[in-house]
């Protein structure tokens, strides 16, 4: 193997005649010295018979560090200056959307070169990039796999391999795919993924490059090399002992994660968001995960800690909030689990903090039978009155209906949100007694503003409900789902005991939030309400 210094600067020298199409739109794309690091090793390392070393190009760092422009023009480059006749580059991701990321930077580029534009026939409906001088390809593909055969790339790029819903498309992509051309390129870049089972192929892909490193550093027993993958890795270690010493506030581990951070990304974005991390597992989690590269164990987290609960209890809230206007949450069930009605008062006339009060149901049979498999005493929770039983197997519906129409004649219900599961029959019934329903999916964009409301009304302490044991053991017990999007959603089949009555109160936040005098079906069927 030798270095080619003319190699390596070749492709740099063509990455930096591009500009960026990014929030730093017309300036000159000057590679950053990872970047460079990268692009010369990969590039410059050359076999015998001046084909490249190295076919595979792994790149795992964290997000907002700028690998997806590099991936644009690492396109761009293989499209129009590698020198290969009748090229294929694909840019491939989960789905088409996240594949088109790669794409529309890589136009974004594309039309401020106006040499390379004079050259370029583009076809954005299909997402397509045409060289009429090589005659080679840029074009976006997703993962529906079964579609790809056939294809022979030249170069293949893949964004965000973690997210990758199985390994059919990188397979069909890799294995034997580039046999007929003389030097095909892989082109990886990933974030850390969230795989409890570690079975994905982007863990699978992480493992490799990570023995590659191990390998090469040294560390020969165990590990393996493979002279076709150039991998590099920035983020938190794998080893649990080596991250449990690692202090994640630590600026300086910050920096060692982030190459570009300074550059792409702030330090002062990571120092708010380490301010958050510090008071809430879901954002520690999320600060791990996204800003150090750390592989997450599990998609459920911890929401908030009892002592928030319990500061803000408060007696004596039924009879003062008597004829005040409220919005109400239900979260049905048919029989394990519970179903909860909650009420929620915003600041108003005689109330200068929101309010919040509970009304679970349970039935009486079984209740024994669930207390033992809960560890907790329902049948003292409805000697105390936190909680409601309705006879039989299931929970009467005509029980909650009535409490329901009760509350909305001692307080001024404006609306009552409602989970579609279970709920169709009952929503019309409450039509029909003239209360106003809306339905708040439980979904990621369904929950996520509300939930995220809640918090920070009860972290300010601007936030009371009434004391309800059976409240606060569901708030307890409530776990959490995020995505890469840093949206979170309460998980009950993740969670370590019912939530039903948390899951209330988050829908009638939920409800709070919409009713702003529009209509709110149409509100949240949008897809952009909340905060």
């Amino acid at each position: 193997m030798v270095y080619s210094d003319e190699h390596a600067e070749y492709v740099v020298r063509f990455i930096e005649c591009l500009k960026h199409g990014d929030d730093f739109y017309g300036q000159p794309f000057l590679l950053l010295d990872w970047q460079k690091e990268a692009v010369r090793d990969f590039y410059g390392n050359l076999l015998d018979n001046g084909c490249r070393q190295y076919q595979y190009l792994y790149l795992e760092i964290p997000k907002k560090n700028g690998k997806s422009e590099l991936a644009a023009a690492l396109g761009l480059y293989q499209t129009f200056a590698d020198g290969t006749q009748y090229g294929e580059v694909y840019c491939c991701a989960a789905d088409k959307a996240n594949a088109g990321i790669i794409f529309n930077a890589a136009l974004s580029m594309l039309e401020q070169c106006p040499a390379l534009k004079k050259r370029a026939k583009i076809r954005e409906s299909t997402k397509e990039i045409l060289d009429t001088v090589s005659h080679t390809r840029m074009k976006v593909l997703s993962a529906e796999a079964y579609s790809k055969h056939g294809y022979k790339p030249s170069c293949v790029i893949f964004d965000e391999l973690h997210a990758q819903p199985n390994r059919d498309l990188w397979d069909i992509m890799t294995f034997g795919s580039g046999s007929a051309r003389k030097q095909p390129v892989y082109i990886v870049l990933t974030t850390a993924g969230d795989d409890p089972d570690r079975g994905s192929i982007g863990w699978e892909i992480h493992e490799k490059a990570r023995h590659i490193i191990e390998y090469r550093d040294g560390n020969t027993e165990g590990h393996y090399d493979n002279p076709l993958w150039l991998p590099y890795i920035y983020g938190m270690p794998d080893d649990p002992d080596e991250c449990a010493v690692l202090d994640i506030y630590d600026e300086d581990l910050w920096y060692r994660c982030n190459p570009s951070l300074g550059k792409t990304i702030q330090v002062e974005t990571l120092r708010n968001e380490a301010r958050d991390a510090r008071e809430s597992e879901a954002s520690e989690r999320l600060f791990r995960w996204l800003r150090l590269n750390q592989w997450i164990a599990t998609k459920s987290v911890g929401w908030l800690p009892l002592t928030v609960y319990d500061k803000s209890q408060k007696d004596g809230l039924r009879e003062k909030l008597v004829g005040k206007k409220c919005y109400g949450g239900l979260d049905l069930s048919s029989t394990t689990d519970l179903t909860a009605f909650v009420l929620l008062f915003p600041p108003q006339v005689g109330l200068t903090e929101w309010a919040v009060l509970f009304w679970p149901w349970i039935t009486e049979e079984g209740m024994r039978e669930r207390s033992q498999r809960d560890h907790v005493d329902f049948e003292a929770w409805v000697k105390a009155g936190h909680v409601y039983a309705t006879p039989g197997d299931c929970v009467d519906f005509d029980f909650v209906e009535a409490e329901i129409v009760r509350a909305s004649h001692t307080y001024d219900l404006r609306y009552v949100g409602t989970d579609p599961h279970l709920s169709r029959s009952l929503t019309q019934r409450l039509e029909k007694d003239g209360i106003n329903t809306i339905e708040i999916p439980q979904t990621m964009s369904g929950m996520s503003p509300p939930m995220k409301e809640l918090e920070r009304h009860l972290r300010s302490g601007k936030m009371v409900h009434e004391i309800n044991s059976c409240a606060r053991w569901c708030f307890g017990n409530t776990r959490c789902a995020t995505d890469g999007n840093e949206n979170i959603k309460p998980m009950k089949n993740r969670s370590i005991g019912r939530i039903d009555v948390t899951v209330a109160w988050i829908i009638a936040m939920g409800t709070a939030m919409l009713d702003k005098g529009a209509d709110l079906n149409a509100a949240i069927m949008s897809g952009g309400w909340g905060m």
